[in-house]
């Protein structure tokens, strides 16, 4: 070996030294993660309990086809989860309704505004049911901090007009928002406020205002966990006393 090629083999093994040392201390790099907080949601205003959402077009899409398959319906339930799972969670009660052909227009998750779109969007075309009953709003005041009971009792009243005006032979039974929470929590403050407001819309005739949230609590005012486990949606026993407190007056209306 040559004195030059001596020098440059020197040099390539000293490079190599240096490089696996650098690679040595180079410190790792922390892995890529996932922010965990979910942004806030933006600030409500007055209009957007009135206005429209396309927010589950799956399900709009299902209910417009069940629509389309024709034949009469006549008991409709407009709501959100609430009113979605009694099918499911409270078979009994809810075959109890079978000679009425219901139709369940109830989506989970849903506010006034989800409601305001599907009904304006074809769900109130195609057959004329006798009575509609209506129970929302809770979702507007669970999602939203900022949702003030006047907002939520506009976007309800919308509804009702929106039922009458598509289906001005039709009946509404509107039910008061449900109780939800603790008897001392702010939201359930709000729904007191929303109801009292909502019952005007009672007109003796063609809108008939029933609040059973009583006959869900207990004694000291509070949601049993046999009836509401999370407070919000009822298991098969809530929606028997549903169907025992509301059936005196629907089966009337129904007539």
């Amino acid at each position: 070996m040559t004195f030059k090629s001596c020098v440059i083999a020197a040099v390539l093994t000293a490079g190599l030294g240096v490089s696996a040392v650098v690679a040595q201390e180079a410190p790792a790099k922390a892995p890529m993660t996932k922010p965990t907080t979910k942004p806030a949601p933006k600030p409500r205003h007055p209009e957007d309990a009135v206005g429209e959402v396309d927010r589950n077009p799956p399900r709009h899409a299902k209910f417009l086809g069940e629509i389309k398959k024709g034949g009469q319906r006549d008991l409709l339930f407009i709501g959100d989860s609430i009113t979605d799972f009694w099918p499911a969670r409270g078979k009994e009660s809810w075959a109890k309704f079978s000679d009425y052909k219901p139709l369940d227009l109830g989506v989970s998750g849903e506010r006034t505004e989800d409601v305001l779109f599907r009904l304006n969007h074809g769900e109130l075309e195609g057959y004329k049911p006798k009575v509609a009953v209506i129970m929302i709003g809770t979702n507007n005041i669970g999602h939203f901090k900022d949702e003030k009971p006047e907002w939520v009792a506009a976007g309800i009243t919308k509804i009702v007009k929106t039922v009458q005006e598509k289906q001005p032979d039709t009946k509404i039974l509107l039910l008061g928002v449900f109780p939800r929470e603790t008897a001392a929590s702010t939201n359930r403050k709000k729904i007191k406020e929303i109801n009292e407001q909502i019952a005007k819309l009672d007109d003796g005739s063609k809108v008939k205002f029933l609040d059973i949230g009583p006959k869900f609590l207990d004694e000291k005012g509070e949601l049993p966990a046999d009836i509401m486990p999370d407070k919000l949606h009822p298991t098969a026993k809530g929606y028997d006393i549903w169907y025992e407190a509301m059936w005196p007056t629907l089966s009337e209306m129904l007539k």
